[in-house]
């Protein structure tokens, strides 16, 4: 498995030309077969993490994150993003105490978002936001690891679809030293150009979580890095609820009957062949 330096260069490289996608496991499993489709680099996905342990989302506790990060990154040879939520602190001395923490997982990059999960103020004050990734920045920097930051506005998916205010919090966060700006919600060309010359050059991730686009016009529009959060996860969830549903309601089974074949499945999880025999 490369080096964990190695990983966070590769990490890093990738963010520099061209337009990748980083889907997103929610356990080992997922993760070793995405990176056996061939994927570059794979994110971590707060909700998806949280509904394998049957919680909503947000509702994993700071040690669980971090050893979800180890277990991650351990599980593959490719580089991980993790999604870091808030930096499970508000004020900015503790979201760099637990930044610091995170980059010791072995992680090549992370993300800080701004919501705060109060439905009446949804967004941290803006000087304080910009703090926090100003502080998440500091940690990373005082760690050497090289550890990618990804700055979060979470306007447009917290019920505050401003776009002049997404661009304003994501231009700070870029100059208080984000290295990818990301704004989960915006889906229309205006809005995704608009974010990209605003923070250009640096790198903007956009999210995909349903058929509005496709990568090759993601790439058209300049953006660098492509997500798709839970989605992947809801996937997986939608097939095993319809399939158990039909069990539970209807006494039958056809949706089992288009399930990929066991032995697909399974010979995934085989161990890879590294030489011949002597």
């Amino acid at each position: 498995m490369p080096a964990p330096h190695q990983r966070l260069v590769a990490f890093r490289e990738l963010h520099q030309s061209g337009c990748f996608v980083i889907p997103n496991p929610w356990d080992v499993g997922s993760a070793r077969l995405l990176a056996r489709l061939g994927f570059k680099a794979l994110a971590t996905t707060s909700s998806g993490f949280a509904w394998s342990l049957g919680r909503p989302d947000n509702h994993v506790s700071l040690d669980e994150a971090l050893a979800h990060f180890r277990t991650i990154a351990a599980s593959v040879e490719l580089p991980i993003n993790g999604d870091f939520e808030g930096g499970f602190a508000v004020e900015p001395e503790q979201v760099a105490g637990n930044v610091r923490q995170a980059t010791t997982t072995g992680i090549a990059g992370l993300s800080i978002e701004d919501s705060t999960g109060d439905s009446a103020q949804p967004l941290f004050d803006f000087e304080l936001a910009v703090d926090r990734i100003r502080a998440a920045r500091s940690a990373i920097d005082e760690s050497r690891t090289g550890v990618l930051l990804t700055g979060r506005s979470e306007g447009f998916i917290v019920g505050r679809p401003d776009l002049l205010e997404t661009i304003r919090r994501l231009t700070a966060y870029a100059e208080a030293g984000a290295d990818c700006l990301y704004a989960p919600g915006i889906r229309t060309r205006p809005e995704i150009t608009a974010v990209v010359a605003a923070v250009a050059p640096k790198p903007v991730n956009i999210l995909v979580g349903s058929d509005f686009t496709t990568v090759a016009e993601l790439a058209q529009w300049g953006v660098r890095r492509i997500s798709v959060g839970g989605a992947l996860a809801r996937a997986a969830w939608t097939g095993f609820l319809q399939a158990a549903g039909e069990i539970a309601d209807h006494g039958s089974f056809v949706a089992l009957g288009g399930s990929v074949p066991f032995a697909e499945i399974n010979d995934s999880f085989m161990p890879v062949a590294t030489g011949a025999a002597s």
